[in-house]
């Protein structure tokens, strides 16, 4: 399975400096993802789940250490570079969506292909799609606070793929939902996952849904380990 790796790091440090002490987040932390893969990251408040999802995701810089995408060395780039990347091949998925109030859940869709560059035309075409992939198709003209929860998590979803990326980083995308509609959007999110080849890893509390993707994984002592 090896050859299907998307996401590696290799030896990762992380570490923050608060005057004279050093708090280590991460430590010669290995991990690698591969095509097609669901992984579960349940780990605890404070051991460092938000910071191993935004140094995967190339939001912060290793301090030591390879964070490699598709076998190239992404995690010491420029600003500029990772940027790039992050639009291009990263998708995020969080506790709160984050779409755009003002515009309709099909517009939210599109903005990250426009942002690409992608015709407008295109973009919707692709963004109908995606909604009527998450089974809200009817619901495209709704702006966000027309929705439900489970509404808005699914188009936070197709938003994060949209650009059809090669990774997908998600941090307790069902938190706020409850145990019916975190089903829905979980299996809405495993149904992606399968049928566009894309790699997953799922931040998450939620030790039912964690027991049904592909492995588990946590954080000790700045190691990635497996449950």
């Amino acid at each position: 399975m090896s050859g299907n790796a998307i996401l590696t790091l290799d030896k990762v440090d992380r570490f923050y400096t608060q005057g004279d002490r050093k708090l280590v987040i991460l430590d010669q932390a290995d991990f690698t993802l591969h095509r097609g893969e669901l992984v579960a990251l349940v780990a605890a408040s404070g051991t460092g789940k938000s910071t191993l999802l935004h140094t995967a995701g190339l939001l912060e810089r290793p301090n030591g250490g390879q964070v490699m995408l598709a076998g190239r060395d992404c995690g010491q780039l420029s600003d500029d570079q990772r940027t790039a990347i992050r639009r291009n091949e990263i998708g995020f998925v969080y506790q709160f969506h984050h779409l755009l109030p003002e515009f309709s859940a099909l517009e939210n869709i599109m903005m990250p292909q426009l942002v690409k560059g992608l015709a407008r035309d295109e973009a919707a075409s692709r963004a109908a799609e995606l909604l009527d992939y998450m089974q809200i198709g009817p619901r495209a003209a709704h702006r966000p606070g027309e929705l439900s929860g489970g509404e808005q998590q699914r188009v936070a979803i197709a938003r994060a793929v949209a650009n059809a990326p090669r990774v997908l980083l998600a941090d307790e995308p069902t938190g706020n939902l409850d145990p019916k509609t975190a089903g829905y959007v979980f299996d809405a999110l495993t149904s992606l996952v399968r049928q566009s080849g894309l790699a997953a890893m799922i931040a998450t509390h939620n030790h039912e849904l964690a027991a049904r993707m592909d492995r588990r994984v946590t954080i000790e002592a700045g190691k990635v380990v497996p449950l």
